[in-house]
């Protein structure tokens, strides 16, 4: 046992005041966007690419070689060619466990704490139809010796002990009781999937449950569904990063720098979910701002008004076009300048910038006022 003395189910970490700072960074950005209302169809876009993200991530880190795309495919309901059959199963069961536990407690609120029987459900999920791919008995754990590079992972015999020490420990000192804050749950989520790693109690895919954990304690501390993917996002894009610190905080038994590691991706991926969600509001508000400016305009040729409001309402929120670029900013728009003069071209850009909906960069380019609709929200 003393060859394992970093598996010892006690607080073997510190927690700075950077790392700490973070942390709280984490639950203020988690509540903020808890409470911004978003349009169903919002929601559901970007959940999807939460769990296609997820799901991309947490299998590219054991080899999956699938891309974004194809994962989109298969979530709507598409057939890879039968060489990549197995891999998609992978991406499959990935998909399906993300699902499984999002109605669970999302929508049932059934919350309850990690158990060994919940851990087996969770490597069955993401085991299920892999056959020879899977070097592993879905839901079963192992019982033989496994190395994972140059470590020896725990004998066999001593997987049941330490699987139920671990829960037991999970339930004691880190409860899922109400009164838990966010903080608390961060450090659990990342703790319980470091320790599934280290004690390895499956033959294959000990990665991906053990994340499935984290996401799972997340999940059910109010991290909400749309952030699903961030943890998993971050090991991936950070790979080396990542399986460096899971080996330095086994060899010197702590997890104080494996801990500001995720946090600190963690932090970055939830400001990152918040940027898009912002720049998504900002765009419907500028929208209905340029409907608000038309509205008040009185206008002779109806084909005239609609082409310009079409226009404004296709320019781009953040590039600086030419005139050439302007009219061909997408097949409909370039079909109605098609049939216009450059001086009628030139007198719709400075139609818009007369109504402070566009503004001149040098000679010839053009960006959207936003601006405009910044000074109006101070």
């Amino acid at each position: 046992m003393a060859y394992f003395k970093h598996i010892s189910f006690k607080q073997e970490w510190n927690i700075s005041p950077q790392c700490a700072y973070m942390i709280g960074e984490c639950d203020a950005y988690v509540k903020t966007l808890t409470d911004i209302p978003l349009k169903p169809k919002t929601r559901q876009n970007l959940l999807t690419v939460a769990l296609t993200k997820g799901a991309q991530a947490t299998t590219a880190i054991e080899g999956n070689t699938l891309n974004e795309e194809e994962i989109e495919k298969i979530s709507q309901g598409w057939s890879l060619p039968p060489s990549k059959k197995y891999q998609e199963i992978e991406v499959k069961n990935v998909l399906t466990a993300l699902n499984h536990l999002l109605s669970e407690i999302v929508e049932k609120k059934n919350i309850q704490p990690i158990t060994p029987e919940s851990i087996c459900f969770f490597h069955k999920l993401i085991g299920k139809d892999l056959g020879d791919h899977l070097d592993a008995i879905p839901g079963k754990f192992r019982q033989d010796a496994r190395f994972v590079g140059p470590y020896k992972t725990p004998d066999h015999r001593k997987i049941s002990t330490f699987v139920e020490n671990l829960c037991s420990w999970l339930r004691k000192d880190f409860c899922l009781a109400k009164e838990q804050s966010f903080s608390e749950s961060v450090i659990q989520a990342i703790i319980a999937h470091v320790y599934i790693e280290w004690i390895h109690p499956f033959g294959d895919g000990n990665g991906r449950t053990g994340r499935l954990i984290e996401f799972y304690i997340l999940l059910g501390a109010g991290l909400p569904s749309i952030c699903s993917h961030i943890l998993s996002n971050h090991y991936n894009l950070t790979r080396p990063e990542y399986y460096r610190h899971l080996n330095e905080s086994r060899k010197k038994r702590d997890l104080t720098d494996f801990l500001f590691y995720a946090v600190q991706g963690f932090r970055d991926g939830l400001r990152q979910t918040l940027d898009v969600i912002q720049n998504n509001q900002f765009s419907i508000y500028w929208q209905n701002y340029i409907y608000e400016v038309f509205s008040a305009i009185k206008y002779t040729k109806k084909n005239v008004f609609k082409r310009k409001r079409e226009l404004m309402l296709n320019m781009p929120l953040d590039k600086v076009l030419s005139i050439d670029q302007i009219t061909e900013i997408n097949p409909s728009i370039t079909k109605k300048y098609a049939r216009v003069t450059r001086t009628t071209v030139l007198r719709d850009l400075k139609d818009l910038r007369d109504s402070n909906l566009l503004v001149k960069e040098g000679k010839d380019k053009y960006r959207a006022n936003i601006g405009i609709m910044k000074n109006l929200m101070f």
